[in-house]
């Protein structure tokens, strides 16, 4: 709880000392997110993937999420990726340069400890449902093609679910075996020896 209180106390007087720079990177944030609204409203409006924002439901296939998923993540990244990636890569480097050496140091030890804490607590992160759907989408464009431009309204949604579990389930045979096999042999060399070694 004492190290709560500090870390809490110590960034509040960062906060207080460095209000300036807070300022600036919530506006930079808020102006982000508008841009990235806005190029997004664009680009639905102007691609012929979706027909310029009148198609149906219906009438969309995976090569049409795929190909906009691509398509709207570069126009993403040239717009307003790269801008905020210099904005704030330029004013962290203005801002950095400008403190003070102790400043510095007492930042530096900060992370240092952070990082020891995260490496205690770290539990994996996320990514998986990604995963599934690229693996769903490499189902129907390589074991059942026809199906990958087939537009969702011309087949009954169980046919979409079904294949969405199909999926699923090759995931877990795919990753599921060589990670549990890894896990028994980590065990058995690894995990194992420490509790025998501890008693």
């Amino acid at each position: 709880m004492s190290d709560q209180s500090s870390e809490k106390k110590f960034w509040e007087k960062k906060l207080r000392q460095h209000w300036k720079a807070l300022v600036v990177a919530i506006a930079g944030g808020i102006i982000a997110c508008i841009g990235a609204l806005l190029v997004l409203i664009w680009f639905i409006s102007v691609s012929p993937i979706g027909r310029q924002g009148l198609a149906l439901i219906g009438e969309w296939n995976l090569d049409w999420i795929v190909g906009f998923a691509i398509l709207i993540t570069l126009w993403e990244l040239l717009f307003v990726g790269v801008p905020c990636a210099l904005f704030f890569g330029l004013g962290w480097y203005l801002w950095w340069r400008r403190l003070p050496e102790e400043e510095k140091q007492e930042f530096k030890d900060r992370e240092k400890k952070e990082k020891a804490h995260r490496k205690e607590k770290y539990g994996g992160g996320g990514g998986g449902g990604l995963l599934i759907f690229i693996g769903y989408c490499l189902y129907h464009y390589i074991i059942t093609p026809q199906t990958y431009y087939t537009t969702f309204g011309s087949l009954p949604y169980t046919y979409w679910l079904s294949t969405w579990f199909l999926t699923i389930m090759w995931f877990f045979i795919v990753l599921g075996i060589p990670a549990a096999i890894i896990l028994i042999i980590v065990y058995f060399t690894k995990w194992r020896k420490k509790s025998e070694d501890s008693s």
